[in-house]
């Protein structure tokens, strides 16, 4: 399996399995309106981030976090900033990680799953840690692909822990 570079983000989270990239992917409209819900801090337990009162539906896309077409909230990510400012591939590769920029990002979901794969990452490298990720994110009871935080899979309805 071939991984496109574009779709690693280089905190650790895979692009493939994010509800951005999927809402954007599949132009599903009620995708996006649960993910500006979110964004904005409309949801339970969940906070909101910089700017995001003025959100909306067109904004929810994205090609991949080190592509041309990124989401807006990931254009201005300081990981992505620092990591491309050092020359690196990913945080698995910075002496200084985990950095504040890792303690302190704003999703507890992504920052869960960072603390997850930047150390498997740097253990088997790239291709064998997000081939894993890839597979990972496919609910165990129907096969049906979902994305990183879902609680449950929105086919068969079985719960998910797949973070």
């Amino acid at each position: 399996m071939v991984i496109p570079k574009e779709m690693i983000g280089p905190c650790g989270l895979y692009c493939k399995v994010c509800a951005i990239y999927i809402a954007d992917r599949d132009n599903n409209s009620r995708l996006k309106e649960k993910l500006v819900a979110l964004y904005q801090g409309n949801t339970p337990d969940k906070g909101r981030l910089p700017g995001s009162e003025a959100l909306t539906l067109n904004d929810i896309h994205c090609k991949g976090c080190m592509s041309d077409d990124v989401f807006v909230y990931c254009k201005i990510c300081d990981i992505r900033n620092c990591v491309l400012q050092k020359g690196l591939e990913g945080c698995h590769q910075c002496s200084d990680w985990p950095c504040l920029y890792i303690q302190n990002f704003p999703m507890s979901v992504g920052k869960k799953v960072i603390m997850r794969v930047v150390p498997y990452w740097r253990e088997h490298g790239t291709e064998k840690c997000f081939e894993e990720e890839e597979v990972r994110y496919h609910c165990p009871s129907c096969g049906n692909e979902v994305f990183r935080g879902v609680m449950r899979c929105n086919k068969c309805k079985t719960p998910l822990d797949l973070d």
